[in-house]
């Protein structure tokens, strides 16, 4: 199984995002995403942003990480 973690994008530079996840910040890979911006929620796996997610998914992916935790 694979486990994907929600992020608040932070800042973009040339194919990089630094994100906010649950008050860690990190570095990740961005090019797999078209018109990403701060502000935005991405899920990250393994070090990239692997697709864009609204603030209400973010809510529940913390919610359920929770839940496992």
């Amino acid at each position: 199984m694979c486990v994907g973690l929600s992020a608040k994008v932070v800042k973009i530079s040339e194919g990089t995002a630094v994100v906010d996840a649950g008050g860690a910040k990190r570095e990740v890979s961005a090019q797999l995403l078209e018109d990403l911006e701060p502000g935005d929620y991405v899920m990250v796996h393994a070090g990239v942003a692997i697709a864009k997610i609204t603030d209400e998914d973010d809510d529940e992916t913390d919610q359920l990480m929770e839940e496992l935790l």
